[in-house]
């Protein structure tokens, strides 16, 4: 509090069974940067302040009315530190500082190895755009509140990482060295090998000592003397090697930079503490013996095979690299999970699972789309990271396959309009937008008109931080609704919504994309749980349709992806399969659908079930078929009726309608009204010789070849003792031409019943 005086304030939680209150030590509290007493999301807080003080308005307090110094704090979703003014007579006289938990024990570790990843991925996509030859430490460090602590972010997840840390350690014990030659006087008996330096040295140097007169130089008047002591060179290891001297300019940048943020940062503020303990550290690298012998760098070895080859140096080198990038890198969707001192963890799920799943994506269907650039456009002076809640991002590519190419396009955030009417891309009913959306469709053709001929397939992935296991959404094979319990069940479940805890709802989502967006071929859960955890079912035999779940955690060794790569595999595999069911289905949508209904059957007709299922009034044809009086005995007798293969103006068409006649209804001469209805026997047509016929009795054939149909009487009561009028079907004709038989649907016959 300020002052250094204290307002007692009374927390505590009723309704939960479970500890949901807090206290950490100060070292913790501080290296974290959170307050001492802790919260858990989720639940509600009673509090109680000395009369005459009130907690400052904040979205999470519901003060009383009867009572300003009681109230609740509501954290739902909330996760992060939460700074709650208090005040005395209309003045601010002192702060609550709470953090609130997320309800995953492991949300520490999970921010941070996220935070890192997208760091790495952000910057890997700045260097799309620019060399690192040309890069230098920013001096002019952007001060915008709004962008500060993002940039910071960015800078902390690189400077904290484990891998950094295990580089420094690495060259710490194992520096590069270089042997330096060092002048010292030494010994004249200690030289093994003399050059002209030397031999001068012998000649001019003082401190002499005489040297025996048998000595060859004596007696051949060469020397007398030579000097005790000379010059020489000793090789020395030193650690003042480029590459040290770099690892200490790298070290001096960082805290140079975090020393900065920490002096724009506003006092008590979750950045001026993180920055303060993350300027301790660097100091603490900096202290480290090795530096005592390393003088200031001069120029930067980019090219230094030590710097980009040897273990950790290459880290470090690397890091002063994402470093550099990463402070002049905005993220406008940081705002979503930093700002105002929360630490929306959810949402950071969401925008690290973007990147997992854009390099499972790239890796499988081997694409690189040119829209990876843009995911980092240049702003007025810095680098925007385009990644941010609302905005739809498409990365396209074109999957080659010997067997069939396929265009591939990967979404994030897609709005799928509910205005849009069929045969047009969107939802049936209401607007929806899927976290992630994969769309396979063939190469050839535009996203829209695959939309329109019902060829493109979409594949939607939502990201459910919140969930631990997949039994959470499925719960057990016996957990059913029974009717007296619905109502109280969904009631519960829309509490348990709104304090993050999803559950069933989660599935029943997938369950609306998979039913409301149209071509959607299944819809799954991501989330941060047991890899054997994962679930999957298909709608019907084949990989899609489909619903499920997969586990994607925050994990440097084992993230989970392994599994959603096969489930993928299996789906390149099923649209290889050219004859799979899910586009034989798609066709049929596409024939049923592609032109609004002409026909209307409001008549009693047979049901479609048994051998009659496959009864559609507009898929079933008749054959109306003419008959002499001289045939009407022989068809009666053998109940078989015959029709010219050619006629005497051409060759009748065999069309598949004629093909797969499933009645028969015939007529005679000057008969243009009929009852005469019969059920064509399968296989339905044949062709008989003109000797086929001879031999049945069949009167005077005079045709090579016949088509026969075999037929019996109608069982089905809705088809007995009905009459129909001929000559309103669009195929019959007129005068001598009405003998000629014709096709005509079901429904168009039921169309012209005598009333």
């Amino acid at each position: 509090m300020q002052d250094k005086s204290f307002i007692t304030c009374k927390l505590w939680c009723e309704k939960s069974g479970e500890q949901t209150i807090f206290k950490i030590d100060d070292i913790e509290a501080f290296e974290n940067g959170e307050a001492n007493i802790q919260l858990i999301e989720g639940h509600s807080y009673e509090y109680e302040l000395p009369a005459g003080y009130t907690l400052g308005n904040h979205e999470l307090i519901k003060r009383s009315n009867a009572h300003p110094n009681v109230g609740r704090i509501v954290p739902n979703i909330y996760v992060g530190t939460l700074s709650l003014n208090i005040y005395s007579k209309g003045k601010q006289c002192g702060t609550l500082a709470l953090e609130v938990q997320s309800q995953k024990t492991s949300y520490r570790d999970d921010y941070r190895i996220m935070l890192e990843d997208i760091t790495e991925r952000a910057t890997d996509l700045v260097l799309l755009h620019s060399s690192p030859v040309t890069q230098n430490l920013v001096s002019d460090f952007d001060s915008d509140p709004k962008t500060l602590y993002q940039r910071f972010a960015f800078i902390k997840s690189i400077l904290e990482s484990d891998e950094f840390g295990d580089a420094l350690h690495k060259v710490f014990s194992s520096p590069v060295t270089k042997w330096v030659a060092t002048e010292i006087e030494k010994d004249i008996r200690s030289f093994r090998r003399f050059d002209n330096k030397t031999i001068r040295q012998i000649s001019s140097c003082s401190n002499r000592m005489s040297l025996p007169k048998e000595h060859h130089l004596v007696q051949k008047q060469i020397l007398k003397s030579v000097p005790q002591k000379i010059l020489g060179f000793h090789n020395k290891e030193s650690i003042d090697t480029p590459e040290n001297r770099f690892i200490k300019f790298a070290l001096d940048s960082f805290l140079e930079l975090v020393s900065k943020i920490k002096l724009l940062a506003r006092n008590n503020s979750r950045l001026k503490t993180e920055a303060t303990v993350l300027e301790g550290k660097l100091e603490q690298y900096l202290g480290h013996a090795i530096f005592k012998e390393i003088f200031n760098l001069d120029t930067i070895p980019f090219n230094s095979p030590i710097l980009q080859r040897k273990e950790g140096y290459r880290e470090v080198f690397r890091s002063w690299l994402m470093f550099d990038l990463a402070a002049k890198l905005i993220w406008r969707g940081g705002e979503d999970v930093y700002a105002a001192g929360k630490r929306d963890i959810a949402t950071l799920y969401e925008y690290w699972l973007f990147f997992k799943l854009l390099d499972v994506i790239k890796d499988l269907f081997r694409i690189e789309s040119k829209e990876l650039e843009q995911l980092v456009k240049p702003t007025s002076d810095d680098l925007g990271l385009q990644l941010k809640q609302g905005n739809h991002i498409a990365i396209n590519g074109v999957y080659k396959n010997e067997v069939r190419d396929l265009n591939i396009q990967f979404n994030f955030n897609r709005t799928f309009s509910g205005k849009n009417e069929y045969p047009n891309s969107g939802s049936w009913t209401k607007s929806m937008r899927p976290d992630y959306t994969l769309s396979i469709w063939p190469e050839g053709i535009d996203q829209g008109n695959a939309e329109t001929e019902e060829l493109i397939v979409h594949i939607h992935f939502d990201a459910k931080y919140k969930l631990e296991r997949i039994a959470d959404i499925l719960g057990d094979d016996t957990d059913e609704y029974s009717d007296d319990l619905t109502q109280e069940v969904l009631t519960s479940e829309k509490i348990e919504e709104s304090k993050g805890n999803f559950k069933r709802g989660d599935l029943l989502k997938m369950h609306a994309y998979k039913d409301a967006i149209r071509r959607t071929g299944g819809a799954y859960v991501l989330y941060p749980g047991k890899n054997e955890d994962a679930y999957q079912t298909k709608g019907f035999h084949e990989v899609l349709p489909g619903l499920g779940a997969f586990a994607i955690k925050p994990d440097k060794f084992d993230d989970g992806t392994l599994a959603l790569k096969g489930f993928l595999t299996e789906v390149v595999k099923h649209f290889l399969n050219r004859a799979s069911q899910r586009e034989k289905t798609a066709f049929r949508a596409y024939e049923i659908h592609k032109n609004k209904p002409n026909n209307e059957v409001r008549e009693r007709l047979p049901e479609a079930f048994g051998i009659n299922r496959d009864l559609q009034p507009d898929d079933t044809y008749v054959l109306i078929g003419y008959y002499q009086d001289k045939q009407r005995g022989w068809i009666n007798e053998h109940r078989l009726y015959n029709t010219r293969t050619r006629e005497s103006k051409g060759t009748q068409v065999l069309d598949v309608n004629l093909a797969s006649v499933k009645y028969l209804l015939l007529h005679g001469p000057n008969e243009t009204i009929t009852n005469q209805l019969y059920k064509v026997k399968m296989p339905g047509l044949n062709i008989f010789s003109k000797q086929n016929l001879i031999e049945r009795g069949y009167p005077d054939p005079s045709q090579d070849f016949y088509l026969v149909y075999d037929f019996e009487e109608v069982k089905e009561q809705e088809l007995k003792n009905i009459k129909w009028d001929i000559t309103l079907l669009d195929g019959y004709k007129t005068n001598r031409n009405s003998a000629l038989p014709f096709t005509a649907s079901l429904s168009e016959l039921m169309a012209v019943k005598v009333k």
